[in-house]
Formats: structure tokens, sequence, C-alpha cells
């Protein structure tokens, strides 16, 4: 119990989670959502019902869209489920619709009609619950909700005995309302429940057995009805609404039954013209017309006398309705249709004369809507009013007269029609009925009209006119017994004429029914009447039918038909021939009959009343054909030689030449009757050679008279196809000898003629055809004697050259003869082997190959339109795709060796790998098939080479993935014949399976699929069979092969061919090493040649399987590319990368290289005298680019990493050797070139390419170049930072100058992170620094005291401890004599600048006096850095004055003017240096006023007036140090000759604000100053210069 218990809650659980999901937009997951509910219903139906009663009531603002899909769940489960459903499940769905329904009072079509609908299939049980509720909605004198009304409509179409109980207080309650109802929509469904109320009371009442309550009478609603009537006729009806009057007319109709009879007559007079006349007001007429057959068929009941007066008014109105076309896309007009042939059938049986008056005379109207309109009608009512016809039977028969000769298709098919009606109840059995079988008969020998376009709407064609026929001819002849003794032996007639010949198969079948039938009956031997001499006019029909029979299946399989006939009528015709005609078929028949007979006389009468009847098969081409064969074995057996020789002159003058159908006949009989009688053929041909037949004047015959050119040529193709025949049935004894003398040289003569000497070929297609033909079957004949082994054709090569020439002349757009195919087995059966010698030569085969070859797989795409026309170009096409594949099999016997293979795969290649599918497609098939062959009757004697495996595996096996399904498939087959070839050679048995190989056969299933997933993965498993069984020898030759594929312009056999490669490579490749530079050249070539994507990655990944397998080999042979590396190198080192081990691998081999090699060598300048130039040496250069190429690849990021110390030494050991450096000269070309082709090549410039590395890795990019200041790179590569110092530090010793400038570089910018000193390398980096100041090379010496000061930027901590070194270091670089631009100077006072904030005041006072000394010469250095870089250094060292102040101070005074003046310098720098150090030596000069100036007026932020600030300056100098004046003076004098000029301007008035001194004079007048100038540049006023 619990466990039904959880399956229900689950099951409503889930019915919940569905109805929550209807909110869905997606019309598809609505439909599952309700199929859903559904399916849950039927297992549960009244826990749904519940379920979905609760969600609804639970959500009542779900939106209606969503709560339509709940609804209509919930009435199929309770359709489904009716019988099962108990009340109160019943109740709670009836109280939810009926809510739904009328919760909104406003109309919601959807949501309302879904909620009705659950009313209505609950009522199907429950109609008194579902009416208690309802009815509570329907209140007198309240206007109900309009889904209320339709509802009780609804109800009372599904439960008509439950609902009629109730429609009289229903009608009570309504019939007030009508006049309450103003809007449209509300008096329409008053009309539709009216309607549907008139229908359930009219179907309660006719079945009053079945009934609950048989008391119920149609009077019980007639005054209800006759109220709501006048309502809606007189005021509804007039309404201008169309819908509204329609659903009014519609409701009159079924209304009219239940009105009482009195009230009906006296409102018909009324109602039919009101009826009629919304005819012209609405072009939707199928309710009207059904309206009005309601009322028709009312009055008819109760015998009204109005219809009388109304009858022509309803004929006129009626009658054009039916001559309205139907439209059957339209449904309501064929409905229309229907209803209006229902109010003729009721006018007819009540009025039959005055409606037969009405039609008959339309039957001649001009229109053919009339004609057809009216014929439909009288079949009508020929099969609806059969007693009221039947004395109109005559009348009828006679008026058909003109429509039985109507050539209208549309009349003819009405016609067909009424003629099948009449058949059914006897108007054919009376006089006239024999004119209307014989229309019948005529329309079913009706013939096609291919050429006739499509008709439009439903014209009918003259075939399905003759369709209709045939079928109505054999339904009478089979189902409608009374027509027996009508159609027999009346058909019989019809055999003969021949204007009914096209009628034979239907006329046939229908005799046969009928001849069984009589048989069946029994009675009379004899069916037929019959005289003495047999069947009455036997002779004729007999003929007839036995040469139908000779093609069983021509003309819709009439022989077939002729033949079943015979056999029936067989004892008719004799009852001897019933045994012999159920055993024979026509032309054995007749061999066996002239062999029974041997009586020469009567053969020779026999056959020449044949040919006498010969004319009169004129127009049937198969029949006279038939008849030209009979005549041709006839006469074969004929003794007479003069009768023959005389009954053949006579064929050949009387032939129809024009028709062409006719030669095949002719030549037939010359052929069968060449096999007894070849010489009287012979010669007769002979002799109608060379007769002037073939001149266009008189010739020998009255006959040839005037012959056009065309004429001409038909009579030569008829000939010619003769001595065709004739060879072909000629005895092959006597056949060689008379072959090329006799035969082969007429024919040539008629196809050929000369003019002035020069011969001349005609171009008529049907002479060609007649031609190849012919030498087909001379040469098949010539192949069938037992002596053609030693037979000589002399005409061989010119036979086959001239069918070569036919091959070519054919277009390449289309194939619409069979030229090809009969010139492609003409040439099978020249070259068969070891017969017809002489063989051809190599040149006439390869162009007879070509040339075939050309003529058909270059063909475009069958159209499959085509063969709507009839033309038979998908089979002509397969018959000439046969013909050349037998032709290339022939060709391909003749030399069974791999070479003859090798020959024929030459010519088919270039097709295999065509751009265009069906040329793929066919050629390929050819390839399968040829290589079966081959495999079949290969018979190898001895073990021998099959050289040629690999190339033609390459051919095929990229074909495995081909975009055309058909290829893959016929490309495995390739491949697995080609192994199969492979295993005999071996040694194998022909019958011999290998397991491997057999597994192909499985691997075709997988490339079924259009998934290039699959595909491709199939196509790695045939390449790991092909590498398992391919010998070693032939391995290269099918990688080169495959490689070629590369370039196939299929993209999926490309793909196919890439992946094949590298599957073959993983399985071989090991065997390969001598073989891998070879092969690496050719994927740089291929490469160069596909310029494809997927290629550019497939041989990266080969590229990485020979790597895999031989680097070694794999790195030098890259290495060897021409530099720059072009794209494609650079993208096979780039393949390089995928895996780290390998990547490692490689790594290392290229690292080896760049450092066991030199990277530049010294060359002297051409000129004499010139400097040494480096030249970069070759391999270092190309490993290089190497390194870049696999760095650039993400993949490498492990590798990378995991020598990475190895590879950043040896990179910034190349950067500093590519600095400088040249090109070699052979190379420098190619570098400007690469220039402007960027894209597909690299730098060559050494420098730039390997700076180019050095920013690949993010851990190396910070420093780009040694010099940088960054020091970025301890922080990313802080871990391996102890290998790269301990790897660099040897090379600060390095010979090349170069190395020992990046290296120590490296190491200075290293010392400027603290990641030094955490990774104790602090001490042995100083200590190599500090042994580089003594270095030759000043750019190192340089380098080592930047790095020292770096170290109060990376380790601040520890300058401190090693202060007296590094002091040391400083003093020492300051005093460095071999630096004549200052630069080791420059960088010492920079240093010892960033060094003094963290030295020891005791370490720095031992030095300062001797350090300022030093620096003061910098402070008027030309170089601004030196003047900024002493100034600053001077105005630090000011931090440690204290202990020797007056010492110090000495050197500010001896400073302090410079400084001054340097305010006024042009650089910037300068000038912030000068303010930086006045301000640190404020403090030390004793004068508080000038501190404070030098603290407030010399900030950096600040700008400076010079002039006021010297002005202040002086003032307390003079008063501070009054003694100083002198010294001032005679120092500003020294910067009177100042190369700046702003300095030289500022020094006089550095001296005209200090003031005169008593002893200026003499040292003014002794240093020359040009106090002139002084004048002019001194701006304060000029009594100071009274002096």
């Amino acid at each position: 119990m619990s466990l039904c218990s959880t399956a229900v809650g689950s099951e409503q659980r889930l019915a919940t989670t569905l109805m929550d999901a209807t909110t869905d937009k997606e019309p598809l997951v609505q439909e599952q959502i309700y199929n859903a509910l559904c399916y849950l219903g039927e297992a549960e139906p009244e826990e749904i019902l519940h379920c979905c009663d609760e969600y609804l009531r639970q959500h009542d603002k779900l939106a209606y869209p969503h709560r339509v899909i709940i609804l209509k769940a919930m009435e199929t489960v309770v359709k489904n489920n009716i019988s099962s459903l108990d009340k109160s499940t019943a109740k709670v769905v009836i109280l939810l619709a009926s809510s739904e329904m009328t919760k909104s009072k406003e109309v919601v079509w959807e949501w309302q009609q879904a909620a009705s609908n659950v009313l209505v299939a609950v009522g199907q049980r429950f109609i008194n619950k579902v009416m208690e509720e309802v009815l509570t909605k329907f209140q007198p004198g309240i206007l109900p909700h309009y889904f209320v009304m339709q509802t009780f409509a609804n109800l009372a179409v599904s439960n008509v005995f439950g609902m009629v109980p109730f429609l009289n207080s229903i009608l009570g309650t309504m019939l007030p309302m009508l006049g309450m109802a103003k809007q449209d929509h509300m008096k329409s469904v008053f009309c539709y429940a009216l309607q549907h109320f008139s229908e359930s009371i009219q179907e309660y009442v006719a079945n009053l057995d079945q009934a609950p309550d048989p008391t119920v009478r149609k009077d019980t609603f007639c005054n209800e009805i006759f109220s709501a009537y006048e309502v809606l006729f007189n005021s509804w009806l007039q309404h201008r609404e169309p819908k509204l009057r329609l659903a009014v007319v519609e409701a009159l109709g079924a209304m009219s039954y239940l009105m009482p009879g009195e009230k009906l007559e006296e409102q018909l007079p009324k109602l039919i013209p009101a009826v009629l006349s919304l005819y012209k007001k609405h072009t939707e007429t199928f309710y009207i017309s059904k309206s009005l057959c309601q009322i028709l068929e009312a009055s008819v009941d109760i015998g009204s006398r109005s219809l009388d007066v109304q009858l022509d008014a309803l004929l006129g109105t009626l009658h054009p309705q039916i001559c309205t076309p139907a439209d059957p896309a339209v449904p309501l007009t064929v409905k229309n249709h229907t209803e209006v042939l229902r109010c003729f059938t009721v006018l007819a049986c009540s009025f039959p004369d005055r409606v037969l008056t009405f039609l008959l005379p339309k039957l001649e109207s001009s229109s053919e809507k009339t004609r057809v309109g009216t014929l439909l009608i009288m079949r009508q009512i020929i099969n609806s009013a059969p007693s009221q016809m039947e004395i109109k039977k005559p009348s009828i028969l006679s008026s058909m007269k003109l429509p039985l000769q109507d050539s209208n298709n549309k009349v003819r098919r009405a016609v067909v029609q009424v003629i099948s009606a009449m058949a059914h109840h006897g108007y054919l059995e009376q006089p006239g009925g024999e004119a209307m079988l014989e229309f019948l008969v005529r329309q079913c020998a009706l013939p096609s009209d291919p050429q006739k376009p499509l008709p439009d709407g439903d014209d009918p064609t003259s075939d399905s006119v003759r369709s209709i026929s045939v079928n109505t001819l054999l339904l009478l002849s089979t189902t409608v017994d009374r027509m027996n003794n009508v159609l027999w032996p009346y058909l019989l007639e019809f055999i003969t004429p021949v204007q009914f010949t096209n009628a034979l198969t239907p006329i046939c079948k229908s005799l046969m029914h009928l001849s069984v039938k009589k048989r069946e009956e029994g009675g009379n031997a004899s069916l037929i009447p019959y005289d003495l001499n047999g069947w009455y006019g036997c002779e004729g029909k007999v003929d007839l039918l036995g040469v139908v029979s000779s093609r069983p299946y021509t003309g819709d399989g009439r022989g077939a038909a002729a033949l079943r006939l015979l056999h029936a009528l067989c004892c008719s015709v004799h009852p001897a021939l019933e045994q012999l005609w159920s055993k024979r078929v026509p032309l054995l028949l007749l061999q066996e009959t002239l062999a029974a007979v041997s009586d020469n006389a009567w053969i020779c009468h026999f056959v020449t009343e044949m040919c006498r009847q010969l004319n009169g098969y004129n127009g049937f081409p198969t029949e006279k054909n038939f008849l030209y064969k009979c005549i041709g074995t006839t006469l074969g057996a004929c003794v007479s030689k003069e009768l023959v020789q005389k009954q053949l002159q006579e064929l050949l003058e009387t032939a129809r030449y024009n028709e062409e159908a006719e030669w095949e006949g002719l030549a037939s009989c010359f052929g069968i009757c060449a096999i007894n009688h070849l010489e009287e053929t012979l010669a007769k041909l002979e002799d109608f050679v060379r007769s002037d037949v073939f001149k266009k004047s008189v010739g020998l015959f009255s006959i040839f008279k005037d012959r056009s050119d065309h004429e001409v040529e038909k009579i030569k193709s008829a000939l010619i196809l003769c001595y065709g025949f004739v060879a072909s049935h000629a005895p092959r004894e006597l056949l060689l000898s008379r072959v090329e003398a006799d035969i082969l040289r007429n024919i040539s003569q008629y196809f050929s003629t000369k003019v002035l000497g020069i011969k001349v070929e005609t171009k008529d297609l049907t002479l060609k055809l007649c031609l190849i033909r012919s030498i087909a079957m001379i040469s098949r004949a010539v192949r069938g004697s037992t002596k053609c082994t030693d037979f000589i054709l002399g005409r061989k090569a010119e036979l086959v050259a001239q069918m070569v020439e036919f091959i070519k002349a054919e277009p390449l757009d289309s194939m619409r003869t069979p030229v090809r195919q009969w010139a492609m087995v003409t040439c099978t059966h020249l070259v068969y082997p070891s017969l017809l010698e002489p063989q051809l030569n190599d040149p006439d085969r390869t162009e007879l190959m070509d040339a075939c070859l050309a003529g058909v797989l270059a063909l475009p795409p069958l159209d499959p339109q085509w063969d709507h026309d009839g033309d038979g170009s998908d089979e002509l096409f397969a018959d000439t795709f046969g013909a050349l594949q037998e032709l290339l099999k022939t060709l391909l016997q003749r030399s069974l060796t791999p070479h003859g293979l090798q020959d024929m795969f030459a010519h088919l290649g270039p097709w295999i790998k065509s751009s265009r599918q069906q040329e793929r497609q066919r050629a390929v098939e050819l390839s399968a098939t040829l290589l079966h062959f081959y495999l079949g009757r290969l018979n190898v004697s001895t073990v021998v080479p099959f050289y040629n495996l690999g190339v033609l595996i390459a051919l095929f096996s990229p074909r495995c993935s081909d975009s055309v399904g058909s290829v893959r498939q016929r490309a495995v087959d390739c491949v697995y014949s080609l192994l199969y070839i492979q295993l005999c050679y071996e040694g194998f048995a022909r019958d011999h399976r290998d397991e491997m190989v057999e597994g192909l056969k499985a691997l075709k299933k997988g490339l079924e699929e259009p998934d290039f997933t699959v595909l491709f993965r199939t196509c790695t498993n045939i390449a790991m069979v092909i590498g398992k069984r391919v010998p070693p020898d032939q391995l290269m030759s099918l990688l080169l092969a495959m490689f070629e594929g590369l370039a196939d312009p299929d993209k999926n056999c490309s793909r196919a061919a890439t992946v094949m490669i590298n599957a073959l490579l993983k399985e071989r490749g090991a065997v390969l090493q001598d073989k891998v530079p070879d092969i690496m050249s050719i994927i740089h070539s291929k490469l160069q040649e596909v310029d494809e994507e997927h290629v550019r990655k497939a041989a990266q990944q080969t590229v990485y399987i020979l790597a895999a397998q031989h680097s070694g080999v794999v790195v030098s042979s890259l290495l060897g590319s021409a530099l720059p590396f072009d794209s494609h190198t650079c993208a096979m080192w780039s393949a390089l990368a995928a895996e780290p081990n390998l990547t490692a691998q490689i790594l290392e081999q290229l690292l080896e290289k760049l450092t066991r090699d030199v990277p530049y060598k010294e060359s002297r300048a051409f000129l004499l005298g010139g400097s040494s130039e480096r030249v970069a040496t070759p391999l270092p250069m190309a490993a290089t680019c190497a390194l870049h190429e696999i760095m650039s690849a993400p993949e490498s990021g492990p590798a990378v990493l995991g020598l990475y110390a190895p590879l950043f030494v040896t990179l910034l050991l190349r950067v500093s050797c590519t600095v400088g450096v040249q090109l070699p000269k052979s190379l420098q070309g190619r570098d400007r070139r690469s220039s402007s082709h960027a894209a597909a090549s690299r730098s060559l410039q050494p420098c730039r390419y390997t700076m180019q590395i050095c920013i690949t890795w993010p851990c190396v990019v910070h420093w780009a170049l040694p010099f940088s200041p960054r020091s970025s790179m301890a922080r990313h590569a802080g871990p391996r930072l102890p290998l790269i110092v301990k790897s660099l530090v040897p090379t600060l010793s390095s010979a090349l100058e170069s190395q020992r400038v990046t290296a120590t570089a490296f190491l200075a910018e290293l010392l400027s992170s603290n990641v030094v000193n955490d990774l104790i390398l602090l001490e042995s980096v100083m200590d190599s620094m500090t042994g580089r100041q003594k270095d030759p090379c000043l750019l190192v010496r340089v380098l080592a005291l930047r790095g020292l000061g770096n170290i109060a930027v990376g380790a601040p901590e520890k300058v401190h401890k090693h202060g007296a070194t590094l002091l040391a270091s400083m003093v020492n670089g300051l005093d460095d004599r071999d630096d004549p631009n200052n630069l080791v100077a420059l960088e010492a006072m920079t240093s010892l600048s960033k060094l003094l904030e963290h030295l020891e005041e005791r370490d720095v006072q031992a030095m300062l006096l001797h350090i300022a000394i030093r620096i003061r010469p910098f402070f008027d250095s030309e170089q601004p850095d030196l003047r900024r870089s002493s100034i600053v250094l001077f105005g630090n060292l000011t931090k440690f004055s204290e202990g020797e102040c007056e010492a110090f101070f000495e050197q500010i005074l001896n400073g302090l003017v410079t400084l001054l003046l340097h305010l006024q310098d042009p650089k910037p720098e300068v000038v912030r240096a000068c303010k930086f150090a006045l301000r640190m030596c404020g403090p030390n000069m004793g004068c508080e006023g000038l501190c404070d100036m030098f603290l407030n007026h010399l900030r950096d932020d600040r700008s400076l007036h010079y002039g006021e600030f010297m002005n202040n300056v002086c003032k307390h100098l003079m008063q501070s140090y009054p003694e100083m004046l002198n010294r001032l003076v005679l120092t500003n004098l020294f910067y009177f000759k100042s190369t700046w000029v702003d300095i030289r301007a500022a020094a006089p008035m550095f001296i005209g604000k200090a003031g005169p001194a008593p002893c200026c004079s003499f040292h003014v007048v002794s240093m020359g100053v040009d106090w002139g100038w002084v004048g002019r540049s001194w701006r304060s006023p000029p009594n100071v210069l009274i002096l």
C-alpha cells in the first residue's frame, strides 16, 4: 500500500513540475508537456485530474495560454477514461471547467473553448451533473455567457439522448433572450445552438427505438422552433455582417425540419427566394447550398405545392453553381458541389420532366463549363433517381449524341462518367448504347501527348481521360454483370481497326475476363460464331494478336494482354490449338510451324502474304519489325533461291527508309535470311550497292528518283546495318573469307565518298551509329569463330582510329546518343586479347584510352530531371560506362603485369584526383572494377616484385575520406584489391585470406558517416593496415606519392592524406632514418604548394612524429634550411614544441650548437686600411632562429621552464655576440627582401632577431636590453637565479668583450633586487663586480660600479656591512686614469650618491675631503650628466660634514659661487641639482637667514626670480662674511668667459649685487675684463660700474 501511495505521490509531483513548465514560450516544449500530462493521466486519471484542478485553483494568476495547456490535457484524460471516472472526480472537473469558462466576462476564445471542451467531454457520461452546473449560468432574463450557449450546442451533438430532454426548458429560457442579443457574436452563437439543437432533435426522433423517452415527438418543439425562426428570418438574416448571415441561414436549414407543416408551407414563398438571393452576396456558398437542400427536403416531406412555382428560379440559380469548377485545394467548394447535386436529386425526384427539359438543351451549349456541369448533374440524377428516369432513357441517350462528338477533355471525362452511371442502370442495353461503348473504346485509344505542357488547375490531359476510360471499361467488364451480354462479343470488333490499337490492352483484358465468365457459364463449346473455316475473320485478328504479342511489354503491356487473350480464345479459333498455344511464344511458334509444314509452295505463298501485310503495320514499328523477322525466318526456310532474291529485292525497294525504326526490322530480316542464304543475301546487297540508288538523278529503280542527300544517307544507314546483321547471323565458317573482301569494303564505301579524289566522311548521326553497330557486330562475329586466332584483320588499326574519332567528336556537355557506347563496344571486340591480329601499337592504345576516358568521365553529372522527358539518359550513361569498363578490362588483360597496371592508372590517375565529384566517382568506380578484374585473372608463376604498390595505394587511400560517399567505399575496395595483389606476388594463393586485409571490409562501415572525426579515425585504421602490409622497399615510394595527395582538390582527401602519412610514420617511421632529410624537404615543398591550414597542422604533426623517432636528423635537416626561415620552415620548427620531453631534447641540441660554434668571424674590409668587421656564422644564426620558433609556441612552456637557466644564459650571451655583427654577404640581399615580406620570413639581423626571442617569455621580457634599469628578472625567475648566476660568473672572464659586458650588465641589474640577498647571492655577485674594476673594457668597469651602487636599492641593509669596500670602489672609480670621457667617474658619482644614504658616517668622513676636492672640477663640466651628478653628490656629502665642519665649510665656500651661478644653467636637471646642493649646504654655513632663503626659495616646485634672489643672497653674504667679498668677486670673474650665456650674464650681476671692494680695480684691470661688455650685460644701475 505504501508503495502505491508513493508512486501516486511521485506522479502528482511530476505533474506539478510539468505544469510549472507550461510557462515556457516554445511551442514544441508546450506540446511535449501536454503529451506528458496525457501520458500520466492514462496511468492515474483521477489523481492527475485532481492535481490539475488543485494547480489551477492555487495559481489563479497563471496566464491563460498556460492554463489552456492544462485544460486540453484534462479534456484528453477525461475522453480516454470517461468510463472509469467516479462521480466525485467528475464533479471536481465540472466545477473547475465551469469556473474557467465563465471567469472572464469577455470572450477569450482559446481559454474558454478549452474549458467548454472539458465540460463536453465529461457530459458524455455525466450529462445531468454538467447541466446542473451550467444551467446555474443560464438564468432567465440575463444574457448568458457566449460559451454557455456553445457548450449547450456541443453537448447536444455529443450526447443526443442525454441532452434532448433538457432542450424544451432551454428553448423556453432562450427565446426571450434572442431579442436581448445585440452583439454579432452572441447572435451567431444563438444560431449555432439552434442549428445543433435541431439536428439533435432530428437524430433523437429518428432513433426513438434507442431513446430513453420514446414519447418525444417532433411536434414537442415546433412552436419554440418557429418562434426562433421568426426572429432569425425577419431580423437577423438581413444583417450586414456576412458571417452572421451565414450562421443564420445554416440554422434555418436545420430548423426547417422541425417547423409546423402549415407554417413552413406559408413561409416557403419568402424563404426560398431569400436563401437564393444570398448566392449573389457570398462567395462561400456551401452553407447556403446545405441549408437550401435541407429546406427542399423538408418541403418535399410535407408535400409542398410551393416548389412548383419556385422551380425555375431554383434551377436557374443552382445550375451555375455546378458549372463553376470546384477547387480541390478549397474543400468547401467541393462540399458545395455535393450539396447542389443533392438539391438536383430532390428536384428530379419530384419534377423529372421539368428538370430534364431544363438540362438536356444545355448539353448543346457553346460553353464548356455549362456542358461539363450539365453532364455532372445528369450522372447524379441517373444514379440517384433511377425509377423516375426509367422512362426517360431513350431521350437521355438521344441527347448524348453531341457530347459524344465533343473534343474537349473535360467534357470527354464527364461523358465517360455518365456512361459508367448509365451502364449500372441499364441504359447501354437500349438502342444507341453501342455508340456509348464505341466512345468509351475511342477514349481508351487516345494517344499520349508528351509535348503538351502541363495543364493548369484540374484540366485533364489526354492521358488522364484515357486512364479513366480504361478503368471504366475494365470495371464494366468485371463487376457489372448486366454488361456481359452487351460487351461480348461486341468488343471483338475493336481488335482489328488500326485506330483502336492503343486500346488493345484494356480491350484484351476485358475480353479475357468476359471469356472466362462465358466459359464458367458453360453451354456450347464454341463461344463465338464459327464456320467451317474456323472463327469468322480469324486471319486478320489472329495475325494482329500474334504480331502484337511479339512485344509483351510494349504499349502498356498490350503484347502480354494479347497473349493471354489468344490463350483464352484458343478453343474459339480451333480446338486443336489449345495445347500448342499454351506452350509457345509467337516466333518460336512460327519456326516450329514452318518445320512442321515443310511444304515449299505453302511457305512461298505464306512469305508472299506476309510481305503484302507489311504496309498494314505502318505506324506500329515494333509490330512491323517483328513481322520483318517472321519474313526473314520464312525466307530462310524457303528452298527457292530465286524467290529469296526476289523478295529481298522487293524488301529493299519498298522499305520506308525515312523511318529509322524500320531499319532494324529490315536488317534483322536480312540477317536471319543469311543463316541459310549467305551468298544470295550478300549478292543482293552487292547488286543494290552497284545500282544508281545513291545518285540524285534518276536511278536504276524508278522508286529512287530524285532522292535528296538526306534520303540517300538514310538508305546508306539501313544497308550498313544490314551488313552488320548479316555478319552477326552468318555461319562462322563462311564469314571470315567475306569480311574484308565484301562486307567491310562496302560498308566503308557507304560511309565515306570521294569528291574530286578526296575522301569525305559523312556527319549524319544515324549513319554513324549504324556504322558503329555494324562494325561491332562484325568484330563480335569474327571473335566467335573458332578460326579467329589465325585470322588477320588488316583494317583493324583503321577501324579503331575511326571509333576514336567518333568518340572525340561527341560533345562533352551531355550524352544524348549511344555513339560512345557502341564505339567502345566495337573497340572492345577489336582489341580482344589473342584475337584479331595485329595488336595495337602503344601510341594508338594511349590515344584510345585517353579518348574513351575523357568521353565518359568528363561528362557533367546526370540531371535527374532528364528522364522526366523519357530520353533514358541515365540508362544510356550506365550502358556507356559499362562499355568503358569492358574496354579497359580488355586492354588490361593484354598486359596483366605491374607495368600494365601502372600504365592503366597513369591514364586514370588525373581523373581519380579530379576536382569534380562526378569525375572522381566514375574514375574510382572504374578503378575498383579493374583491380578486381586484375586480381581475378592474376596467375603468378614466379615471385616477382609488385614495384608500384606504394604509388597505387597512395592514389586510392586518401580517397577513403572523399566528400562523396560512394567514392569512399570503392576506394577501400581498391586498397583491398591492391593488398591482395601484393600477397599474390609474394607467393600466396589467390584464395588466401589475410585477417588484417579482410579487416578493411569492416572499416567500410565507418566511412558511411559524413562526420570528419569518424572518417579520419577510419582512415587512420586503414593506414595502419597498409603500414603492416606494405613491403619495406615500397614504404618510401608510398609516402612520397602520399605527399602528392596534400594538394588534392578535395579537402577531405587532402586531410586524409595527412592522417595516413602520420599513421604510416608512426607505424614504420623507425626504419626511415636515412630518408628523413628527403621527407623533410618534401614536407617543406608541399607547404609551399598548398596554402591550407589543415595541411600546415598535419605537416607539423609529421615533423613531430619524425623528430620523436629521429630527433638529431630532423634538427640537422631543419638547420640546413635557407636563411631567413620562411613561414613554412618556422611552422615545422613550431611542431617540435608539441611534447615537453621531445621539446627539451630539441632545445638541448640547439643549445649545444649555439655554444659549440663561434658566433662570428672577423674579416678585413676590402680596401687596405679599412677596419675589421664581424660577420655572423650561419649555424648559430639558424639555431637562434629555431629557438625563437620553438619558444614562440605556447606548448613549449614546460620544456623551456625546465631548461630555463641554460636557455637564459645562452640567449643572453647570444645577444652580446650579435651587437654590431653583420650578416654574411650571401644573406644580406635576402634580408632586404625579407623586410618586404615579413609574413613569409623572419628578419636576419642577429641582434634584433635574438631580442625577439628574449621577449617571447614573460620571465625574460623585463631585461630586453642589457643596460635597462629594470630588475623584474629577479621577481619572475627568482628560484632559477642561482643556476643563472653560477653559469654567468665564468663568462665575466670571457675572451669576448661583448660577453663580459652582457654578463656584467645582467649581474649589475640583478643587484638592484632584494632577491639576491634572499638567495644568498649578494657577496658572490658583489665580489664579481669588484673584480671587474680592473677590466680593460671601460664599459665593463662602468657596469661594475653601477652594480655596486645598485646594492643600495636591492640590499640597503647590507651597505653598512660592506661600506668600506664599496666606498673604496667608488673612489677608485673617481680616480680612474683610463677614462677620457669620465664615464667611470660619472657612474662612480651616481652610485656613490645612492650608497651615501646607507653608509656609516665614520667610513665617509675619512674620504670626505678627498671626494669633495675630486668632484669639484666636474661642477663646470661640459657634460650635463657630470655637472648634475657631481653637484648632487656634493649636496649629499654635506650630511657627513659635522666632524670636519671648518674643512668642509671651506669646500662649501669654494663651490658656493659655482652653485649660485649654475642656478642659471641651461639644463633643468642641473638647476634642480644646484637647488638641492644649496639646500643641503645652507645649514652648514652658519647664517640662519641664508639657510632660510635656500630652503624657501630653492624648492623644486617653485620658480625662482634670480635677480631678487641674488640680491638678498649677497646682502646676507656681506653681512655674515664681509671678508669673503674679494674671494667671491674673483670667482665670479672666472665665469665672465663661460660658454653658457645665462651664466656669463649672472656672473657680473653677482658682482654688482655683492658691491665693489677696494682691491677690485686692480684685479679687474689686471684681468683685462671688457667692462663695456659687462655694462651692456648688467642690468643693475650703472653707478656700480664707476669703478
